[in-house]
């Protein structure tokens, strides 16, 4: 049932043009007055433009894209494929579509106000990058509201996250954990026993399925994992410096170290560096989502190959319509393992 202008006018205790004052902005209201028109219109789910029918069914040019980190590559490079899809004709009356990013922060309440803004501006499309945050109220929240964007005529694709059933969202995944487990898989090959594993923060999807990844690979080869050996932080440089300065306190004997992506693991490079190892003579490193200067590194990383751009663009013709959507609305993305100097054959083999 369309929630009207007069329910939210009902819900916060004042006239429908005072509502209509406060979302148009066009004319003065207490502030007390304004804060509960805007409360009145989350809890309702009020969609702008909602008291025509025709209207609220309808859809803009507007596409969002939502992104944890506009300033980290593994976003960066998802959000500019996508955005090349969904830019040129194919707007209402032949027009451009707009895009739109919005960056979170990695804040959950950033997220739900994201796709309510979305909603409200009736988007075309809404495509979620990256890893879901794990805690079910909020996922019970976040697939609310992914429900209520789909039943309204709005494509959601989620690219590089969890399927989210019964809410009408196409699912592009990443195999974490396929990855996480050929990576330590290719080092216990080379003789390593010792792992050190610095992981991304605990609340994070993709966090924990390259961690299973990982422990999975261990126990496959009868390895008992240390608790010492995994450090939880940012999915940032200097958290996997900082880190790896953890795992060498705690265990000095570690001969490898992976790291929860790429920039963990340029991190966790320089902190060996500055601890006097060598790379991999003393201590092997490996990464993950092999992100641009991953070659460039010295040695060059090793690393497991995530097709970002490609899953962006996918992730994009599939939002616009260009592409049919992957039979039962999922389809799994495997990654690449690809092998550098950072890795070697550990000294006491």
């Amino acid at each position: 049932m369309t929630v009207t202008l007069a329910d939210v006018a009902a819900r916060a205790q004042v006239s429908p043009a005072t509502v209509s004052r406060v979302l148009n902005g066009n004319y003065p209201v207490a502030a007390s007055t304004r804060e509960r028109v805007l409360k009145a219109v989350d809890e309702l789910d009020y969609v702008l433009n909602g008291p025509a029918s025709a209207l609220a069914a309808a859809t803009s040019d507007l596409v969002g894209i939502l992104v944890n980190d506009i300033a980290d590559p593994f976003f960066g490079i998802m959000a500019s494929a996508i955005q090349g899809e969904i830019g040129g004709p194919g707007g209402r009356a032949g027009g451009e579509r707009l895009a739109v990013v919005c960056n979170t922060g990695g804040s959950p309440e950033r997220e739900l106000t994201y796709l309510t803004l979305l909603q409200r501006q009736r988007a075309a499309a809404v495509v979620l990058t990256g890893g879901a945050i794990v805690d079910a109220t909020h996922q019970a929240a976040m697939d609310a509201k992914t429900r209520k964007l789909a039943e309204a005529g709005t494509r959601v694709v989620l690219c590089g996250r969890p399927p989210a059933p019964e809410t009408g969202a196409i699912a592009l995944t990443f195999d974490n954990r396929g990855g996480g487990q050929e990576l330590t898989e290719h080092l216990i090959g080379l003789g390593h026993r010792r792992l050190g594993y610095i992981a991304g923060p605990e609340e994070r999807t993709t966090t924990r399925h390259r961690l299973e990844g990982h422990r999975a690979a261990l126990a496959a080869h009868g390895i008992e994992e240390d608790p010492r050996w995994t450090v939880h932080g940012r999915y940032d440089r200097r958290s996997g410096y900082e880190a790896t300065l953890e795992l060498l306190r705690r265990d000095p004997s570690l001969t490898a170290v992976v790291a929860a992506n790429d920039s963990v693991a340029l991190g966790a490079c320089a902190a060996l560096r500055d601890s006097g190892l060598r790379i991999p003579d003393d201590v092997s490193v490996a990464g993950f989502d092999d992100l641009p200067f991953s070659i460039d590194a010295v040695p060059s990383l090793t690393t497991v190959r995530l097709p970002l751009a490609e899953a962006g663009a996918r992730a994009g013709r599939i939002a616009m319509g260009r592409e049919e959507a992957p039979p039962g609305g999922i389809a799994s993305v495997r990654g690449e393992l690809m092998v550098r100097g950072s890795s070697g054959v550990p000294r006491s083999s």
